[in-house]
């Protein structure tokens, strides 16, 4: 067992844990928010959040919805949920992951079984100290299409080409956005407040769609 502290998450990595085991601690834990569970191949690792990781998430996701509101984009946010597949001995609860592309195949339904439903169509991974699990190989076998992975200094869009992440400079969700474009809005987050920066993300949305017009 190796576990993790500093101010971004604690972690604990396990190896050779089962299935069943696995299930059996989703079940106990339940949504209350203070672990995050990875599971791969038999390897397990439990990702608690402290406030830089938490913090950081909140305001991505207050970007991806702005950005997806102001360009009138259907989407369906779905937080941490449990992407799990026994088939494929692989379980994730991203920091938090969206539908875009899929949001009308989920859309009404409280239950997904993701041997059948569809994957998110983006998830977001806050990495401030390095995951012993291989996170991407994790999103790869789940067949989320797009990930965006940020260690408290720099993001990475990744997107899902035969199987594997390729490295791209602009989502495939929003193209108008780049990396560079999120990490100006978190650093705005910290000198102007969220509220006025969500503005000036709202009109540099509307300027870049005038644009392109």
């Amino acid at each position: 067992m190796l576990t993790v502290i500093n101010t971004g998450e604690e972690r604990t990595f396990l190896r050779n844990i089962s299935w069943q085991l696995y299930e059996s601690l989703l079940a106990e834990i339940g949504d209350d928010g203070k672990a995050r569970l990875s599971y791969y191949q038999g390897n397990l690792e439990f990702m608690s959040p402290l406030f830089e990781h938490e913090h950081s998430n909140r305001l991505i996701e207050r970007l991806v919805s702005a950005i997806a509101e102001t360009i009138d984009l259907d989407y369906a946010p779905s937080g941490s949920m449990t992407i799990k597949r026994p088939d494929l001995a692989a379980g994730k609860e991203p920091d938090s992951c969206y539908y875009f592309a899929n949001e009308l195949a989920v859309r009404g339904k409280t239950k997904l079984d993701f041997t059948q439903d569809p994957p998110p169509d983006l998830a977001v991974e806050i990495d401030i100290t390095s995951s012993s699990l291989n996170q991407l190989a994790l999103y790869a076998t789940l067949g989320v299409g797009e990930v965006w992975r940020y260690d408290g200094a720099e993001l990475i869009f990744y997107q899902l080409q035969s199987g594997k992440y390729v490295v791209v400079d602009r989502s495939p969700t929003f193209s108008m956005l780049a990396p560079a474009r999120v990490l100006e809005f978190l650093a705005d987050c910290q000198t102007e407040g969220v509220n006025q920066s969500v503005k000036n993300l709202r009109k540099w949305v509307r300027e870049n769609l005038s644009q392109h017009d």
